[in-house]
């Protein structure tokens, strides 16, 4: 496992963003085919908002899982998004954006139903593209994510539509009732 680094940038309001760093790599340990020489992080956790690299059949440690197999691929890519959010202080229902790229139009369903079976409930915003290929040829699907962690004060700013129609009522807290009665 990569070991974590926080850069701390100034903001001009005064305050101070830590970014952490999670399971840095090499791409060229990744890629070796590739000459691409760069120096990444699979998950950044900026403040409360992590950001997590596009999630594919390729395992932590460079091999490729379910060759061939877009539902596999999906499974262990969910699997890992799982993963590297909780190693940032997240969960899954804190995702909020999702980027799904498969390979091949036939292969869009099956990995949205993983996905989804994986995301019930949280409903996140989704783009899905049909792209000619990805980082290998064995790769038939990625998933880009990502999440904001909830802050503890943030709880009161998502009230429902019901919550604050009543906070828009009338002065001396009460509401209008309605009657059922004919007038006379």
């Amino acid at each position: 496992m990569g070991r974590v680094v926080l850069w701390k940038f100034s903001q001009p309001w005064g305050g101070v963003v830590a970014h952490q760093r999670f399971r840095k790599y090499k791409t060229n340990d990744y890629y070796p085919d590739q000459k691409l020489g760069m120096e990444l992080a699979m998950a950044v956790r900026a403040g409360n908002h992590v950001f997590l690299r596009g999630q594919t059949a390729m395992a932590f440690d460079g091999s490729i899982v379910g060759v061939g197999d877009p539902i596999a691929q999906a499974e262990h890519a969910m699997h890992c998004v799982k993963i590297l959010l909780e190693e940032a202080g997240a969960k899954l229902e804190h995702i909020c954006k999702i980027h799904i790229y498969v390979t091949d139009r036939a292969f869009r369903e099956p990995v949205y139903q993983v996905v989804g079976k994986w995301l019930k409930g949280v409903f996140p915003c989704s783009t899905g593209l049909i792209v000619s290929g990805l980082a290998r040829p064995e790769l038939l699907m990625e998933i880009d994510v990502d999440a904001v962690i909830p802050e503890a004060t943030g709880a009161a700013a998502m009230r429902t539509t019901a919550d604050r129609r009543r906070q828009r009522a009338p002065s001396g807290g009460r509401t209008p009732r309605r009657s059922r009665q004919k007038r006379e």
